[in-house]
């Protein structure tokens, strides 16, 4: 049994004026307000959704 790692994020920006694509990647993770953090599995999936915010988001491991 492995241990699997987690990804914090905290979403530290406004979704105003974003696209419907970023919008969903945000809800996608788990965020609806700002200051709000999700703990989320290390996974590609996770990464690549991360990767298209990142600018909106503060990520710990």
């Amino acid at each position: 049994m492995s241990k699997v790692s987690k990804i914090t994020v905290k979403l530290v920006k406004s979704m105003n004026g974003t696209t419907e694509k970023v919008k969903s990647n945000v809800r996608g993770l788990g965020l609806r307000k700002i200051g709000q953090t999700s703990e989320l599995e290390n996974t590609p999936s996770v990464r690549g959704m991360i990767k298209k915010i990142i600018h909106m988001l503060e990520v710990q491991e």
